[in-house]
Parts: C-alpha cells; sequence; structure tokens
C-alpha cells in the first residue's frame, strides 16, 4: 500500500493545466507548547503549482489536500542532504589521499558540489516529473 503525506491548502488560481495551491507551512517547533512566546517558531505560505488535467474544476479561495507520496519526499531528502555529502567526503578524502595542498582540496571539493548542483538544473524537469503533486477537493 502507498504511503502518502497530505497537507491542506487554498487555491489561488487555475489556468492552463496548473492549479496554483497556497500552503500554510509550519516550523517543525510549531507543535511546542511554548511556540507562541518563542522567536523560533515560524509560519510560511507557500505557493505550488500542481499540475492536473481537471484544473478547471477548482475556483480560487476552494480548500483542497495536497497528495504526495511519502517516498518521494524521502528520495528528496536524499538527493538535496545525502548525495552531496557523500560528495563532499568522497571528494575530500580521495584528493586528501592523492597529498594535494588544502587549498587545492578546498576547491576542487567546492567546485565538485557546484558541478553536482548544475546537474540537478539541468535535470530538473525530469525530477520535476518525478515528484509530482495530486489534489483532492475538500468538503
Amino acid at each position: 500500500m502507498e504511503t502518502i503525506a497530505t497537507h491542506d491548502g487554498t487555491v489561488v488560481n487555475s489556468a492552463n493545466g496548473k492549479v496554483q495551491v497556497k500552503m500554510q507551512v509550519l516550523s517543525a517547533c510549531a507543535s511546542c507548547e511554548a511556540h507562541a512566546h518563542c522567536s523560533f517558531s515560524e509560519k510560511k505560505d507557500k505557493l505550488v503549482d500542481i499540475d492536473t488535467p481537471d484544473w478547471q474544476q477548482y475556483t480560487p479561495g476552494q480548500p483542497v489536500t495536497v497528495i504526495i507520496n511519502s517516498g518521494h519526499g524521502l528520495l528528496a531528502v536524499f538527493i538535496a542532504y545525502v548525495l552531496p555529502a557523500l560528495l563532499i567526503l568522497a571528494t575530500f578524502a580521495t584528493l586528501y589521499s592523492l597529498h594535494l595542498s588544502e587549498l587545492l582540496i578546498a576547491l576542487l571539493t567546492i567546485l565538485a558540489v557546484l558541478l553536482y548542483g548544475l546537474i540537478l538544473y539541468l535535470c530538473r524537469n525530469r525530477l520535476q516529473r518525478k515528484f509530482t503533486f495530486r489534489l483532492r477537493k475538500n468538503p
């Protein structure tokens, strides 16, 4: 069975096969009892464009639920955090074993991370198709 993650939002706009949804994103500490008195607690409005063939059924102001497969969230964390960390460690270890200067090791490690970012940018359309959202109308 597919595990899903959901988030409530409100339709802002729907046109040309896309529905734009505004969601209120809460920081992890928003559930803390002292969050009202804490400066670290934050709430942000996030706009998400969702491709859907039935975009005409959604009107501005309509409450909806945004659905994503939670496995995609884990993959996103892996791509955004784990792979770059492994890349940094592997690049550093490899270059260090070659007895290069520390400055050159640092510069080449930064270059490797920039190259990784460029590869992600070039693959953004493929990644965007992989991480798809679905909509469900709320009563």
